[in-house]
């Protein structure tokens, strides 16, 4: 599901309004996460990994000769693989048929005692479920909202990681890494595209920087910094949702894991020194250049 947040910078990138024209809109989201259900405003799109690609092809790039003087690596494998885990949630995925009278226009996310449930619907009464912390058919049997919109539990199709992450070594001399192999956002705050967007858009501004002869070391502590404050505010808004989620040792253990990793970025950042650049449009400026 992509929020109107990660729609429109998507669009501001690749220069094409309505590029989404594919996939069911989401118009509210219906929450019961720690007290009676309420309905808020949502604006977002349900999109199939198939019309996604379509809207966002791969471009025709000519493959370089010879050895290239910076690489960035978007998937894996990375040069340093090892991922620094804020919790371990693993999440079920599982299409399943609505109840006639269920509201298509509408999300719904549910806390239950062991974990959230969320469902998107896909159109002509079809969904999907995600279940966190447990799995689907034994969630569902708490369920005080979810449970009612759903006729059918299909089978589980896909199984996940859905706890914030992010590699440990995000760049070298001669290369960054990028994309959501390399920093990971909790989908409990819908910002999961819009943070790949944004390290790509940092990321080719790196690049673009280095081209004009900025300082590499400064350029790639620039780029560390900036993901690394990133996730800590990233786990800082996170942190509510599970406080507020439920009291078991399930919601707990999230609320811990959330704090010792803000308190990991927080560490790392005081190490850091202030960032010396600004992103002003897609460029990299120094910071005593910008005014």
């Amino acid at each position: 599901m992509l929020g109107e947040q990660a729609i429109t910078l998507l669009q501001s990138v690749f220069l094409r309004e309505g590029m989404f024209s594919a996939g069911q809109r989401i118009e509210r989201r219906i929450v019961a996460w720690g007290g009676p259900p309420t309905t808020v405003p949502h604006r977002a799109l349900c999109i199939s990994g198939a019309d996604l690609a379509a809207a966002l092809p791969m471009p025709n790039m000519p493959q370089p000769s010879g050895t290239p003087a910076f690489t960035l690596h978007a998937s894996a494998p990375y040069p340093f693989e090892k991922m620094q885990y804020f919790g371990r949630r693993e999440a079920a995925a599982a299409p399943v048929e609505l109840v006639t009278e269920a509201d298509n226009a509408a999300a719904w996310v549910e806390a239950t005692t062991s974990g959230w449930l969320f469902l998107i619907p896909r159109g002509a009464g079809q969904g999907w479920l995600l279940s966190v912390g447990g799995e689907p058919d034994e969630m569902l049997a708490s369920s005080r909202l979810i449970s009612r919109q759903i006729s059918h539990l299909s089978r589980v199709e896909t199984r996940f990681e859905t706890a914030s992450r992010m590699l440990e070594t995000l760049a070298g001399p001669d290369w960054l890494a990028l994309g959501s192999g390399a920093i990971a956002f909790d989908p409990i705050c819908g910002d999961g595209t819009a943070q790949s967007a944004r390290g790509a858009i940092l990321s080719a501004a790196v690049v673009n920087a280095l081209n004009n002869g900025e300082n590499s070391a400064d350029l790639l502590a620039h780029y560390r910094a900036m993901l690394v404050a990133a996730m800590r505010r990233h786990l800082q808004v996170s942190l509510p949702f599970y406080r507020t989620g439920g009291t078991s040792p399930w919601w707990r253990e999230q609320v811990q894991a959330a704090a010792e990793g803000h308190a990991w970025c927080t560490a790392i950042l005081a190490r850091e020194p202030e960032p010396r650049f600004v992103l002003h449009g897609n460029t990299l400026v120094r910071k005593d250049l910008a005014a």
